[in-house]
């Protein structure tokens, strides 16, 4: 391999399991922050003997330049809209819309679609942060458990928070991999809605049998008892969908019709990430009622959104850094050799990496930015697109959810669940929701689709 950054394969090999190893022990065992613990280890790489230096640093600068590059206003955008919709009460008139649409007597339905629609924008703990007293008023008022009534909802934004655009972490992996954002949201919430029914599926059967009491200390805090003025549902919905069609038309148009057509012409602009998602901010802005409010949406607001925004931005850098010096390597052609001769399909090289990232860290980005770091090198040897490669990694980094997570202890200690019947609950959605989204992913990888 000319002008490698490496020769010889099976000290690249040894030397990349190191570093995954070393990634993953400093953020499981030693706490490190995962920019330290993802910038340490690739840095050693460069220590490895036989390392072409200038080869070495070259990659890194390359491939964070090339990652952050046309995903960075993006994250901080959806970041903006995120923070808008936690303020402005978009998360509640989402959840009551969809409870008035599917009925009371289907609420662990209406919350699971809540939680599909709601984890497209938001971090998927926030959200739980906010239902949870309306989760326990509807277990109480319907007389059920909560493994019941939250179950499916927290499945369901675990879901859409991993696999599609704009949450920071599909994003992320997108802009690794190079995969094409609008068709990541087609077919991620494809995906993503098949993995949600699962989970509520799963909800129904195993929920009753899961000893797991609402509390009633949490009457009269919900959104619908504090009587908090809400925005209407078209203005609740409008900043999260608006942006997602206008990206997902964009496409559409370019995969279907004549790059001369006007529809592409107005699109390329219109449906340009940047552009829509700054759409978005504006549509968030509509919401706002008061001047004081305003005042928080140009400065608290957005200053919280930049800092949430990076420490994703950095990271998604750091993951481009690894592929690309991964590239340099002998080692792409030998693992995707050692794949192919398995006779596994390839597809479930990035879902396992997505798995083994989620389930040794605890978190669903980094699983997600790992499979997308170390599968993007290897896409052409492997006969896999990036889109393929994306979904499948995100739908692994959603499984499964337990004690080394933080969203599932939020959960767990917000709805006040034993130890043995969150981890049934949540760690079982996390699991059935991986998995069927993934077998969803496979068929559309199948027939052609990505």
């Amino acid at each position: 391999m000319e002008n490698a950054i490496l020769q010889n394969p099976a000290v690249t090999l040894i030397a990349f399991a190191a570093v995954i190893v070393l990634l993953f022990w400093l953020i499981a065992k030693t706490k490190w922050h995962v920019f330290l613990a993802l910038l340490v280890p690739i840095l050693l790489f460069g220590l490895v003997p036989g390392v072409n230096l200038e080869l070495f640093i070259k990659a890194f600068e390359t491939g964070f330049g090339k990652t952050v590059q046309g995903i960075a206003i993006v994250i901080v955008l959806g970041s903006i809209i995120a923070e808008a919709l936690k303020h402005t009460g978009g998360v509640e008139k989402i959840t009551l819309t969809m409870i008035q649409w599917v009925g009371e007597k289907r609420m662990p339905l209406a919350l699971t679609l809540s939680g599909f629609v709601i984890g497209i924008a938001i971090f998927s703990d926030i959200g739980y942060v906010i239902l949870n007293p309306l989760v326990h008023g509807a277990a109480i008022a319907a007389g059920t458990n909560m493994s019941v009534m939250a179950t499916g909802l927290v499945g369901a934004m675990q879901l859409t928070h991993a696999m599609v655009p704009p949450t920071p972490g599909p994003l992320a992996a997108a802009a690794v991999v190079g995969a094409d954002i609008g068709t990541i949201i087609v077919y991620g919430c494809i995906a993503t809605f098949v993995g949600s029914i699962a989970g509520y599926i799963y909800s129904k059967i195993v929920g009753p049998k899961v000893p797991s009491p609402p509390s009633k200390e949490f009457l009269g805090t919900s959104f619908v008892e504090t009587g908090r003025e809400l925005p209407s549902t078209p203005r609740a919905y409008a900043p999260i969908l608006v942006p997602l069609i206008l990206i997902a038309l964009q496409s559409v148009f370019k995969n279907t019709l004549a790059p001369e057509h006007v529809l592409n012409t107005i699109f390329a602009y219109i449906g340009w990430p940047v552009v829509a998602m700054l759409i978005g901010v504006a549509l968030c802005y509509l919401n706002v009622k008061d001047e004081e409010t305003k005042k928080k949406f140009f400065n608290p607001w957005i200053e919280d959104a930049l800092r949430t925004s990076a420490m994703i931005i950095v990271v998604t850098g750091l993951g481009g850094s690894l592929s690309e010096i991964l590239k340099g390597t002998p080692a792409v052609d030998t693992i995707a050799a050692s794949v192919a001769a398995s006779g596994i399909p390839s597809i479930f090289l990035p879902f396992v990496l997505g798995v083994v990232g989620n389930m040794i860290t605890g978190s669903t980005t980094v699983g997600v930015i790992t499979a997308a770091s170390l599968t993007a090198p290897m896409l052409g040897t492997l006969g896999l697109s990036a889109e393929a490669a994306m979904l499948a990694g995100a739908a692994g980094s959603v499984i499964i959810k337990y004690v080394n997570s933080s969203y599932f202890w939020v959960c767990t200690s917000l709805s006040r669940m034993e130890l043995r019947s969150a981890l049934i609950s949540y760690g079982g959605v996390t699991f059935v929701g991986g998995v069927f989204s993934m077998i969803a992913v496979y068929i559309m990888w199948l027939i052609g689709l990505i």
